[in-house]
C-alpha cells in the first residue's frame, strides 16, 4: 500500500528535517510526502533537495493548516487512479515516526477490508503520555473522537478522505476565528457520520512534542479550544445531552479550582466554557448554512 503523506509546514526548518529523517527511515517505503509551504521564502527548500531518497510533491499555500491541507487534497483529486495512494495521512511538521509505524499501519489496512482508519497515540519526546489517551484498542466513536483522534495519529483510506471532502476552513490554526483548533476533530466526525469504521490502536506511536505553556498561554488555550470543541459539536448536531455534558464539566472544574484555592486552572476552566459557548453559537450558524448549500458545495467557508 502507498501512503501520502500531507505535511503543512510554517516557520519550522529544524523540526521538519527530523520529520524527513524519520520518514526516510521507514521500513515501509512506498510513500510520498506532500509538502505544502505556506513560507514566503525558500527555507524549505534545501530540505526537501539533501533527501533523494524521499518522493516529495512540493506545493505552496497561503498561511492556515486547513487551507494548507485543502490545497494537497485538491491537487490529490487531479491526479489519474493509476497514481493515487491508498492511504493518507496528516503528519505534523514537528512530528516524528517510528522507523515501523508505517509496516505496520499498511499490515492493519490490507489484513481489514472493512477499516477505513486508524488513529494512534501521541507521545513526548521521552515518552511520556500526555492527555487522556486510552490503554486499549477502541473504536473511535463521536463520543470518543475528543482523545481517540488528533491530526498527526490518523490514517484514513483515499476513497474515505475523497468522501469527506475539505476540511473545515474555520478551523485550525492560521484560521482568522476564535475556533482555530480541532480541525481534524471535526474531518473525523464526518467521517463517522458517513458510516467509517475508524480504529484507535495505542500501540501505533507518534513522537510529538510537548511545549510549556505560561498560565496566559494556558487561559487563552482553554478559550481556543473550549471554542473549537463547541464549534464542531454544533456544527456536526451533536445530541443535547453531549453538548450539556460538555459544558457541565469546565463549569464543575472551576468550582472545583476555585474550592482547592487553585485561580489559574479556575481561570482556564471558566475560559474553556466561555469559549464553548462562543463557538455552540458559531457552530450553529455553520450547520444551519450547511443546510441550505446546494448538495455537493465544499464544507469551507
Amino acid at each position: 500500500m502507498r501512503f501520502d503523506l500531507v505535511v503543512a509546514t510554517v516557520d519550522r526548518t529544524d523540526a521538519l528535517a527530523a520529520l524527513l529523517d524519520s520518514l526516510a527511515a521507514q521500513t515501509h517505503g512506498d510513500l510520498r510526502v506532500v509538502v505544502v509551504d505556506q513560507n514566503t521564502d525558500d527555507r524549505i527548500a534545501p530540505l526537501l533537495t539533501s533527501r533523494p531518497e524521499l518522493d516529495v510533491l512540493h506545493l505552496r499555500a497561503a498561511r492556515g493548516l486547513s487551507r494548507a491541507r485543502n490545497v494537497a487534497l485538491a491537487e490529490l483529486r487531479t491526479e489519474l487512479d493509476a497514481f493515487r495512494a491508498e492511504l493518507v495521512a496528516f503528519p505534523d511538521d514537528d512530528c516524528r515516526y517510528g522507523s515501523h509505524l508505517l509496516e505496520r499501519v499498511a499490515r492493519r489496512f490490507a489484513e481489514s477490508a472493512s477499516l477505513d482508519g486508524l488513529s494512534g497515540r501521541p507521545v513526548a519526546a521521552d515518552g511520556a503520555i500526555v492527555g487522556r489517551w486510552p490503554d486499549r484498542a477502541t473504536t473511535v466513536t463521536p463520543d470518543n473522537v475528543w482523545h481517540t483522534a488528533n491530526s498527526h495519529t490518523i490514517f484514513l483510506r483515499r476513497d474515505l478522505v475523497d468522501r469527506i471532502g475539505a476540511f473545515d476552513e474555520a478551523l485550525g490554526l492560521g484560521a482568522e476565528t476564535l475556533w482555530s483548533s480541532g480541525e481534524e476533530i471535526d474531518y473525523i466526525v464526518r467521517a463517522l457520520r458517513l458510516g467509517a469504521r475508524i480504529e484507535y490502536d495505542p500501540a501505533l506511536v507518534i513522537t510529538h512534542p510537548v511545549k510549556p505553556v505560561t498560565h496566559g498561554e494556558l487561559v487563552a488555550l482553554g478559550k481556543r479550544d473550549g471554542a473549537s470543541v463547541g464549534y464542531v459539536l454544533a456544527r456536526n448536531d451533536y445530541p443535547s445531552r453531549a453538548v450539556a455534558r460538555m459544558l457541565v464539566r469546565p463549569a464543575i472544574g472551576a468550582a472545583l479550582s476555585l474550592v482547592l484555592l487553585d485561580p489559574t486552572r479556575a481561570r482556564f476552566h471558566a475560559s474553556t466554557l466561555e469559549g464553548r459557548l462562543r463557538g455552540l453559537r458559531a457552530g450553529a450558524r455553520a450547520a444551519r448554512a450547511l443546510r441550505r448549500a446546494p448538495r455537493g458545495a465544499p464544507a469551507t467557508r
